[in-house]
């Protein structure tokens, strides 16, 4: 399947990356576009701040669970399955507060007899007053809520970790992008310096003892730099050794489109119906 991959430098790659009415390139800074991303999809401070949400619906993942799909990353992955509404966050979607949203999502989890719930699609974290508001909206139901995140804000400031810690019912899955500094930056496009940012998530959340666990990446790891990362992960807490999901990337046409354009193979991959592909 990947034979017909053009054979082309990676590092030639000279993309524009579009968010929306604005344009960053290659090598950006995530903090920086997290708040250039954050005036397109969110409005207001507070109880009032509203996110940008282009779906709602129920799933299979982690046993059911009931999803916000919501607009904007800090990352440029190329991998992403998400990356047409991550790319037009300016077109799509529509604003909702975080009343609104638990509304939306309780009904999912009543019909269908779920007890989970998360936000997924984007990065739940560049909404805070939002999400913290969510949190506390769910706290009083006995409804687990599992944080998917790139960790890269939680890593910036600590405090973020601090506010998490105050609800009991928050489980964060930190999404790592490769296993080094020079697979992060060619997963994501960002600076290669900005994954330690999510290992320093991983560090604060232990620090203010909210449940976590790391989720890996790893289709396009080398053995070498699984290496690598697990040492890293040790050096943080033992533990989170024991508690790694590898994640795996899901070929679905439009993400092996995107794979194709920037030249990057998979060492091993899944197809949607489960049937795994391994790449020489």
């Amino acid at each position: 399947m990947y034979s017909t991959y053009p054979s082309k430098n990676y590092i030639s790659v000279n993309h524009n990356l579009k968010i929306g009415v604005n344009i960053v390139e290659k090598g950006f800074d995530p903090i920086e576009l997290s708040k250039l991303v954050k005036r397109i999809v969110v409005k207001g401070y507070g109880k009032n701040q509203r996110r940008k949400y282009f779906r709602f619906r129920g799933g299979r993942w982690y046993g059911g669970i009931a999803t916000g799909d919501c607009v904007g990353c800090n990352l440029r992955c190329v991998f992403c399955w998400g990356w047409y509404a991550r790319d037009n966050a300016d077109k799509l979607g529509r604003f909702y507060t975080a009343e609104q949203v638990y509304y939306k999502l309780i009904r999912i989890i009543r019909k269908h007899g779920y007890n989970k719930v998360r936000v997924s699609g984007g990065e739940p974290t560049l909404s805070r007053d939002h999400l913290i508001q969510l949190l506390e909206l769910f706290s009083d139901e006995g409804i687990l809520f599992i944080l998917e995140t790139n960790g890269i804000l939680i890593g910036y400031d600590e405090t973020y970790a601090r506010d998490l810690a105050k609800y009991d019912n928050v489980h964060v899955r930190v999404s790592i992008k490769g296993a080094t500094p020079e697979e992060f930056s060619m997963l994501t496009l960002a600076k290669p310096k900005a994954f330690e940012l999510q290992l320093k998530a991983l560090q604060n959340l232990i620090k203010y003892n909210v449940s976590c666990h790391p989720a890996i990446m790893v289709s396009f790891s080398s053995k070498e730099g699984l290496e690598y990362l697990a040492r890293r992960l040790v050096e943080i807490d033992r533990r989170l050794i024991t508690e790694i999901e590898e994640e795996y990337v899901l070929l679905y046409p439009h993400v092996v489109k995107k794979l194709r354009e920037y030249g990057i193979k998979p060492k091993i991959a899944f197809k949607p119906d489960g049937t795994i592909i391994k790449c020489r």
